[in-house]
């Protein structure tokens, strides 16, 4: 990296702690990030699954709407049932475009007042002049830019945070609350994109390093790279903006049908009403697409890299591989594609093209282990 282009990288809160940690930075959607630790990628990936590991996630664009119909607004934006969410609960939600490809995917969650969301890092300047063009009055967006985002993922998650904040032990997956933590407030949600039982925390970047510290002093508790996050999230079936799913992917060709709330379907009570909504509901409807969004699993051990052809027997192209790696806790190479549907059964057995080689994968379900949220 030139140090001109270092220089125009952003830096998030807990920069100075990553460089005390040993911590190997990349560029990554405009920030230097951590992409591993000392310990490498697949310790840390291990240690989440078995442990309790912190990622740092002040990258992602965090923002709130507020008003008298913030939520009849930014549900006018998503295909998802934004108008009925309770106080305190957390959605995962879509933006479309008018021909039904996916801007971003985000969380969305419901405070006493406002709506709080977190959208992707490289997605967010676009997510918010999508918003302000479309910005009714009487709603305000506001842009938290004085706050970081971190993540506690893995089975001992819960028991750290309870040491912390006893409150947080009758939360349950996609909850969310304004807690305290050592007389921080922070926005806690019990959610994460790596399959596991944990939490995410909005904090104010002035206590970021100090609360970050204070979950790093449990025995239980390591700093978790972006490297192992991929791999986590991949293994769990988890989409990445960008390369699983993007502009030129409808929810429906991304497998992602069970985003779409059933009232905003045809013959829901407030069906459509979403950009590319004739499109998306008659993808649902008829039951058909071109493509699809599929997982595949190795036969050998050699690791199969996003970017790699798919073809049938004959070698002909039926799709392309969006994310792959060596799966760590499943102890094979597994991977997302998009797919000619023809081949998207489960079973079904394609070739991805390595360095000329065609090696053999099977179509096969997500996630590929199970995901252990907590429900309760």
């Amino acid at each position: 990296m030139s140090e001109a282009s270092a220089e125009s990288l952003k830096k998030t809160p807990l920069y100075n702690l990553h460089l005390a940690q040993g911590a190997k930075m990349v560029p990554f959607a405009g920030y230097e990030m951590p992409v591993q630790y000392p310990s490498g990628v697949k310790t840390e990936h291990l240690h989440t699954r078995n442990k309790a590991g912190v990622f740092d996630v002040s990258h992602m664009g965090q923002l709130t709407l507020s008003g008298d119909g913030a939520d009849h607004f930014l549900e006018s934006l998503v295909p998802v049932d934004i108008v009925d969410l309770p106080v305190g609960k957390q959605r995962y939600a879509l933006f479309t475009n008018e021909a039904g490809g996916i801007l971003d995917d985000l969380m969305v969650t419901r405070y006493d007042d406002c709506l709080y969301l977190v959208v992707n890092a490289a997605c967010k300047e676009q997510d918010i002049q999508h918003l302000q063009a479309h910005l009714p009055d009487g709603v305000t967006l506001e842009r938290l830019n004085d706050r970081a985002l971190i993540a506690i993922q893995g089975p001992m998650a819960v028991d750290v945070m309870h040491r912390l904040i006893p409150e947080v032990a009758d939360m349950v997956f996609m909850d969310s609350r304004q807690l305290s933590i050592d007389g921080v407030p922070c926005f806690i949600s019990r959610s994460g994109y790596t399959g596991e039982d944990g939490f995410e925390i909005s904090i104010p970047e002035k206590e970021a390093e100090r609360i970050t510290r204070l979950l790093l002093d449990h025995p239980e508790v390591e700093l978790i790279g972006l490297g192992a996050r991929d791999s986590l999230r991949l293994e769990s079936g988890l989409c990445l903006y960008g390369h699983d799913i993007d502009v030129n992917t409808t929810p429906v060709e991304a497998s992602l049908i069970w985003a779409i709330s059933k009232n905003r379907r045809h013959d829901g009570e407030r069906a459509g009403g979403f950009p590319g909504a004739e499109m998306i509901l008659k993808q649902i409807e008829t039951k058909q697409v071109e493509t699809k969004r599929i997982g595949l699993i190795g036969s050998s051990r050699a690791p199969v890299r996003e970017g790699a052809d798919l073809v049938d027997e004959q070698g002909q192209s039926i799709g392309r591989v969006t994310s792959g790696t060596f799966g760590p806790s499943v102890e094979s190479p597994v991977a997302m594609a998009l797919i000619n549907a023809n081949y998207a059964t489960l079973g079904t057995e394609v070739y991805a093209l390595v360095r000329g080689k065609k090696l053999p994968m099977t179509v096969s379900k997500m996630p590929f282990i199970e995901q252990r949220y907590y429900r309760g």
